[in-house]
């Protein structure tokens, strides 16, 4: 029998030999969508391979390389190179692995899709797979490694607890290479589970951290202007109200995405409004009751999107609706009611997707059984391709709406008709929609000229927050 290291009872011990490991963090290079400029390249820093970086860094030198803004060194030899994989970057992260498994590097990979999908990785594609929460695998990882016996797979056998969870290690981060360093996540996952969702698979758990830690992380990133980057912001209201009422004296400013259910909370809204809550990001997902109810968003109900709209307005916070198109209740009419809908309601912003049947996740399970899937190149998994069978249009049909919507969405005429209501947050919305959505290619040479920080720094003073 063999013991979590591999070898049988019986056998002499793992020598642990404690020697100071190279450590190279890697996240690779993500593809643009169509609307996309280098501003989302540039957008934020990658949260979850910096915790690993404080994880490690105590006892290990560690780097980090971010692809997306910088080339990665490939003449050094790492002990150990860690990658963050998401569907549509697996085949680049595979290359990478190769190029370092070649020169004896061990590569260990992790990661969203790494955590849904880990039985859907080519065997030898990796050293090693990591599952879950860095906090209850990386420590592991080296201890096996520098003893001689690494496994192929370590899996955060239990769901990590808010007091175990690590923070970012900010002061890691080179000034200028990001639009926003100010971001900070209060919890993981979601309480709700989407079919389209990677919390739909059952490796993901929504875990709160401690209000103490958010805090610290606040303090960290040395701005008022504050990212909430939750899945879900709102998932336990009650938890989310005390720490709503604790950074009330802070006068932060901030956005956040929460489901659709927060927006019934009027207490919630209110303290949501009072500590400086500026936008909310909300899945709304379709218009159509019969495609919502297709993907178990239970927490959706269509018939109330308009009440919901007006409480969030009414507390002069901005919206950033999410839509997603090609749901199995979707026509090509989807996109002309959908659009209007968006305009009427002065909904501030929007984010389009395809949907995208993730691996591991329920819709990809059920499409598949379906024989739905019609490709397997997971870097066209990126909500910006169709790659199965629409039942209510053609594929055509789904990416040329898809397109059309968001240049709809974002011509002059449709950014005045949605003008807000309020004018506090006129000049955040103007200066979204123009700058980063209408001109996005205009500001993006810009930021590469100044630095995308200045320009991050230059937006919140003219807006308050975007």
């Amino acid at each position: 029998m063999k013991t979590s290291c591999g070898r049988r009872e019986g056998a002499a011990p793992c020598r642990l030999l404690m020697k100071r490991l190279y450590i190279k963090l890697i996240q690779p290079r993500m593809l643009r969508r169509p609307m996309d400029t280098g501003i989302k390249l540039h957008m934020a820093p990658p949260l979850g391979l910096l915790t690993i970086v404080n994880i490690v860094r105590g006892e290990h030198d560690v780097v980090l390389e971010n692809e997306n803004i910088q080339k990665i060194n490939y003449d050094d030899k790492p002990d150990i190179v860690g990658i963050s994989v998401t569907v549509d970057s697996l085949p680049r992260a595979m290359r990478i692995a190769e190029r370092f498994r070649r020169k004896g590097c061990i590569v260990v990979a992790g990661g969203i899709h790494i955590t849904t999908a880990h039985e859907t990785i080519p065997e030898n594609a990796f050293d090693v797979l990591c599952l879950g929460a860095a906090e209850n695998t990386w420590p592991q990882i080296i201890r096996d490694y520098q003893a001689g016996c690494l496994r192929h797979l370590y899996r955060c056998e239990k769901p990590i607890t808010g007091a175990e969870t690590v923070s970012p290690a900010y002061d890691f981060l080179k000034k200028g290479e990001y639009l926003y360093c100010n971001v900070v996540h209060t919890s993981r996952g979601c309480p709700f589970r989407c079919d389209f969702c990677y919390n739909s698979a059952k490796e993901h758990h929504y875990v709160r951290r401690e209000i103490s830690d958010v805090l610290a992380d606040i303090k960290a990133v040395r701005s008022r202007h504050i990212m909430f980057i939750d899945d879900n912001f709102a998932g336990d209201p009650r938890w989310t109200k005390q720490l709503l009422r604790t950074i009330m004296p802070m006068k932060l400013k901030w956005s956040a995405a929460v489901s659709i259910n927060a927006a019934y909370d009027e207490e919630l809204l209110d303290l949501m409004k009072r500590s400086g809550c500026q936008s909310l990001f909300i899945g709304f997902e379709s218009v159509n009751p019969d495609s919502v109810s297709g993907v178990h968003k239970v927490q959706n109900h269509t018939h109330d999107y308009e009440r919901a709209i007006e409480a969030i307005h009414a507390k002069g916070i901005m919206i950033n609706a999410s839509f997603v198109f090609g749901l199995d209740g979707d026509t090509p009419e989807t996109f002309r009611t959908t659009l209007d809908w968006i305009v009427r309601n002065r909904i501030e912003t929007v984010t389009s997707h395809i949907l995208t049947p993730y691996p591991g996740t329920a819709l990809y399970d059920r499409m598949k059984a379906e024989g739905r899937i019609t490709t397997d190149n997971l870097s066209l998994y990126n909500t910006a391709h169709v790659v199965y069978k629409p039942k209510g249009m053609t594929k055509k049909e789904l990416y040329e709406g898809y397109l059309k919507i968001y240049k709809d969405i974002y011509s002059i005429k449709n950014i005045i008709k949605r003008c807000p209501e309020s004018k506090d947050v006129r000049a955040a919305y103007f200066m979204f929609n123009i700058f980063y959505r209408k001109f996005g290619k205009f500001t993006d040479a810009v930021c590469r000229i100044v630095s995308y920080e200045l320009i991050g720094l230059i937006a919140e003073k003219i807006s308050g927050c975007i």
